[in-house]
């Protein structure tokens, strides 16, 4: 039996970075991933995700993310890879609904800079965008988008360089924490360590059963449009990535064009189910016809454009929409991740810090209450 400090379960988003940050802090680690690498069965596959500064979420957010922001910068220079690109973007809605006035509020709260745009000076300064009359916008000069699966694997080969063990397609079979450590049994082997870190996305409740942990597994169908660029531009300096509350609560999104096309989604409007495994992965025409309507008020000719592709993944729902990260209640050698939600992508960065600090120090630089297992007893 092999033994370690620390051991990875789940090497998406937040895994690969944990084992990242462990392996700079000369931590003898092993990260184990029951699926290939690069696989398209979670949350972090696709060509994009929003990075934002001016959390309409909740201001608590915005330290983490100003945080996440510098370390994805280190792990470009370090990698050499271009893996964030930042061109503004576009929060949109009603004045007072959930993202223009959750937006003002997190820049107000940190003293950000940013602008507020009537729909006419929405449409001059991005073309593309026919914001209905009754709406506005809020201009978050430091959004954009990063490349999902090129950060996982810098994060993943730099992590190999200083020394950790990776092993893919190895499901985790069975585990036991003790006084003395932790053991992890999967189909091919046996390891032992002295804490462990499940970041298992969507196989969370699955792997972590004795707890029976709130979460929610939610379809969620992306979709790259083609549209012509005729009479306007898609490109990033002309079309930044945008969100917009299209009715209460719920909001449409979308990023300039990339390789594959003109990416759109609603966010949270998906089927749930209590298992990964029973996720409707088929894409039907009431997807796209739900997003072509969502759409329609700020970006017409977009709506009516011609999907060229389309794909499904998931999203990890707590009933409040925050994440968790805590040490399991009766196993203090176990840290439980779960920063999702559907929002937690941009954060990986820095989860990973937040991450290693605990697994190593015991404590992080930031509050992390808001994130407890205890919010839910």
């Amino acid at each position: 039996m092999t033994n370690y400090d620390v051991i990875v379960i789940g090497l998406g988003a937040m895994g690969a970075s944990t084992l990242y940050e462990l392996s700079r802090r000369g931590v003898r680690a092993l990260g184990i991933e029951q699926f290939a690498q690069g696989h398209d069965r979670g949350s972090s596959h696709g060509d994009s995700r929003i990075i934002r500064e001016m959390y309409f979420e909740h201001p608590l957010y915005v330290p983490l993310v100003q945080r996440a922001y510098d370390l994805w910068h280190e792990l470009e220079a370090e990698s050499g890879k271009s893996l964030m690109a930042i061109d503004g973007g576009l929060m949109i809605g009603p004045p007072d609904g959930m993202v223009v006035a959750g937006t003002l509020r997190s820049a107000r709260e940190h003293s950000i800079a940013h602008e507020v745009l009537s729909p006419d000076e929405v449409h001059r300064r991005y073309p593309a965008f026919e914001p209905q009359a009754d709406l506005s916008a809020v201009v978050d000069p430091r959004a954009g988008y990063l490349d999902p699966e090129a950060c996982t694997r810098a994060h993943i080969d730099l992590a190999r360089q200083r020394g950790a063990d990776v092993r893919y397609e190895e499901p985790v079979v069975l585990w036991s924490a003790g006084e003395d450590g932790v053991v992890i049994e999967t189909t091919t082997g046996r390891y032992q360590a002295d804490r462990i870190v499940f970041a298992a996305g969507s196989w969370s409740k699955q792997v972590l059963s004795d707890l029976n942990l709130p979460l929610k597994v939610e379809r969620q169908v992306v979709f790259w449009f083609d549209p012509e660029e005729s009479s306007v531009s898609y490109r990033s300096a002309d079309f930044p990535i945008f969100a917009y509350e299209f009715t209460p609560g719920i909001l449409c999104y979308g990023f300039p064009r990339l390789p594959l096309g003109v990416k759109a989604s609603i966010m949270h409007g998906g089927e749930t189910s209590d298992s990964p495994d029973d996720i409707r992965r088929a894409v039907d025409d009431n997807d796209i016809a739900a997003l072509r309507a969502a759409l329609q008020p700020v970006v017409p000719a977009l709506s009516r454009s011609r999907v060229i592709r389309t794909s499904t993944c998931l999203f990890t729902n707590t009933p409040d929409t925050d994440f968790i990260i805590d040490f399991h209640p009766l196993h203090p050698r176990v840290l439980i991740s779960s920063p999702c939600s559907g929002h937690g992508f941009k954060f990986a960065s820095v989860v990973g810090e937040v991450q290693a600090d605990l697994l190593t120090n015991g404590t992080s630089r930031f509050d992390l209450t808001p994130f407890s297992l205890a919010r839910f007893q």
